[in-house]
């Protein structure tokens, strides 16, 4: 299988797979271990060798450790900064309301126990929906103005 890129395409797929490595890397330090990453080393870096031969040599640079690495002009795009923001605001606000929801079903249902309701069972995960989608509604509406954090509290 042949494959053809014009400069702009490859440049394109050069962005797309840093974004990628961004993602697949995370917050990590990137001494720590990360078997992840190492399953798309090798292909980014092949990616990366191509840079050159197919009109995009200002897109790499050779690391301290003789490896290549994206260049400036990747890693300080004002575009894919944006993405990489974006992405990881809507990653936060979906954790958190997944997981201020599953805690507060949890709380619902331990109370329930504990008080002894009998009744028909609740439908668990349309409870968990309107938890979300009222945590979602005040979020978007206020956004974190109204949320406070008591330590050392049991709810």
């Amino acid at each position: 299988m042949k494959v053809m890129f014009n400069p702009k395409e490859f440049a394109r797929l050069l962005e797309l797979a840093s974004l990628g490595m961004h993602t697949v890397a995370g917050s990590r330090p990137p001494e720590e271990e990360n078997p992840a990453l190492k399953r798309y080393e090798e292909l980014f870096q092949k990616l990366l060798e191509l840079a050159t031969p197919l009109g995009c040599a200002d897109y790499v640079t050779v690391a301290s450790n003789g490896q290549l690495k994206p260049s400036e002009k990747i890693t300080e795009d004002e575009r894919l900064r944006k993405i990489e923001g974006d992405a990881a605001n809507d990653l936060f606000w979906h954790e958190l309301v997944a997981r201020l929801s599953d805690r507060d079903l949890a709380a619902e249902q331990g109370r329930g126990f504990a008080e002894g309701k009998d009744g028909p069972p609740i439908d668990a995960d349309a409870r968990l929906k309107q938890i979300e989608d009222a945590y979602w509604e005040e979020f978007e509406k206020n956004d974190l103005a109204h949320f406070i954090l008591l330590k050392g509290s049991k709810g």
